[in-house]
């Protein structure tokens, strides 16, 4: 069903082509005004779900895929350019593709659709991966704004909260499965 919150976070999908042509073509201030844009809608979608009672399984489903996809996109370029540690990248990628075979393993198992929530720590890992994207561009951008000891701080809480969330949702989803195999 596409109501108004899903069709914000379909148009959240559709800038990152955009964002990212922005990115390659070393247009930095133009990709960081693509990137707040495209992270005001990520706000404004749940918010307007939340507001006119339009919460929907799709839209539950569709958000977390476009935030990953932005962040996804924008570790990987960053490691490319050398922007972010090569192992702060490595880190963000393969925590998302452990979560995501993880419960294609588990659906196999058990041949049971996990429902999959974030949680408050998931939730956090995704703000400070989105603030380090911003910072970066911003930094990129115009090399005056940020200092780079901030940079590595940001870095540090970033692959921590990576790290924490990772384990939260492994710890979960075998609390879950071992609920559904006893």
């Amino acid at each position: 069903m596409l109501n108004l919150p899903n069709f914000i976070t379909f148009i959240r999908i559709v800038a990152i082509p955009f964002f990212l042509a922005l990115l390659s073509s070393r247009h930095y201030f133009d990709a960081l005004v693509v990137f707040v844009l495209v992270a005001l809608t990520d706000a404004l979608d749940g918010a307007v779900a939340r507001w006119m009672k339009q919460t929907t399984a799709v839209g539950a489903s569709i958000d977390p895929v476009a935030d990953k996809l932005l962040v996804s996109s924008s570790f990987i370029w960053f490691g490319v350019i050398e922007a972010i540690p090569v192992w702060l990248v490595a880190l963000v990628i393969s925590r998302d593709i452990l979560i995501l075979v993880g419960y294609g393993l588990i659906y196999m198992l058990v041949e049971e659709r996990l429902e999959v929530r974030p949680t408050m720590m998931g939730k956090l890992s995704t703000v400070f991966q989105l603030v380090t994207v911003g910072v970066v561009l911003a930094f990129l951008a115009d090399p005056r704004w940020f200092h780079p000891r901030f940079d590595d701080v940001l870095f540090i809480i970033t692959a921590a909260t990576t790290v924490a969330s990772g384990l939260q949702y492994l710890y979960k989803s075998l609390l879950w499965l071992q609920n559904r195999v006893s």
